[in-house]
Parts: structure tokens; C-alpha cells; sequence
């Protein structure tokens, strides 16, 4: 199932994040795909402060992944934008971070290629006007469930 969403400004970026995450039961993989610029730390930034983080949620752009532990859910936040290698994935255990229980937003993972497990949800993020236009696309069982759901609550609204 895919799911197309328009918004504009951070603060919407920011709510439908958290909107995508409550969708998602705080679990999954979800790949994140856009130009630099596009939203996607924003979008994660929502995703993670949906599920109760209070603090600042930075990029992993150096450190490649952020953790969060989270009364609701764990979640692994990856920005793969500087790996010059799939393999330098191997070298991090990062197929320990993928878990049923754990929540992992993967920016860049054309980079991860070959490494990182299938997504639940792809989200892409292209420039539409003076906004966003987000192409939600399940992936998997749960990501089209996860589609699903957000398409109910926001016709709600």
C-alpha cells in the first residue's frame, strides 16, 4: 500500500512524523529517501519526539547512529550519507539494532546497500510547491498496516 501526504513547514514535518510513529507502534525499518535538504532528519526528529524523547535529536551524520531509549519504544536513528562502504556496516554490529522491538529510521540506505535488512516502510521526500510531498510505500505486512492506519487517523482530521 502507498500513501501520499503533502505538508508544509517543520512543525508539520515534525507532527506528521510523530503521526508516522504512533502508525508504526514505535517498531520497524523504515528507509528514509530524499535530496539532501528534503526533511528526512526533521521527519525522524518527529518520529523519535512522537514516542517521548524530550531532548535534542541531532543527525548522526559523524557518529552514523543515535540511540534512544524510550519508554515506548527503542530507537536507532542511521544517517548512512558518509559511508563509503556497505561493509563498514558489518563493522558497527549493525544487524543487532534490528530487532521486532526496536524502531530504526535509515537515512541515505541506498548507501547500506546489500547490508541492511528489508524496510517495513519506505518514505520519500521530494519538494512539492512551497512544501513537502512524502510517498509512503509498505514495504512489508506491518509497513502496509502502518500505511493503512495513518491513512485512517488523518482522514479523521
Amino acid at each position: 500500500m502507498s500513501y501520499t501526504v503533502q505538508v508544509e513547514g517543520e512543525n508539520a514535518m515534525q507532527a506528521l512524523g510523530a503521526e508516522i510513529a504512533r502508525a508504526l507502534d514505535g517498531r520497524g525499518v523504515v528507509y528514509l529517501e530524499g535530496n539532501l535538504g528534503m526533511g528526512k532528519t526533521t521527519l525522524s526528529r518527529g518520529m523519535i519526539r512522537g514516542l517521548g524523547h524530550q531532548g535534542a535529536v541531532k543527525s548522526p551524520t559523524f557518529t552514523l547512529v543515535e540511540p534512544y531509549e524510550l519508554p515506548a519504544a527503542t530507537v536507532y536513528h542511521f544517517d548512512l550519507y558518509r559511508l563509503a562502504d556497505p561493509e563498514e556496516l558489518e563493522f558497527l554490529g549493525v544487524r543487532d539494532y534490528f530487532s521486532d522491538e526496536s524502531l530504526c529510521l535509515v537515512e541515505w540506505p541506498e548507501k547500506g546497500r546489500g547490508v541492511l535488512p528489508r524496510p517495513d516502510l519506505t518514505i520519500t521526500i521530494s519538494v512539492e510547491g512551497d512544501g513537502r510531498r512524502l510517498l509512503l510505500n509498505g514495504q512489508t505486512e506491518h509497513g502496509q498496516a502502518s500505511c493503512h492506519r495513518l491513512q485512517q487517523e488523518r482522514s479523521k482530521a
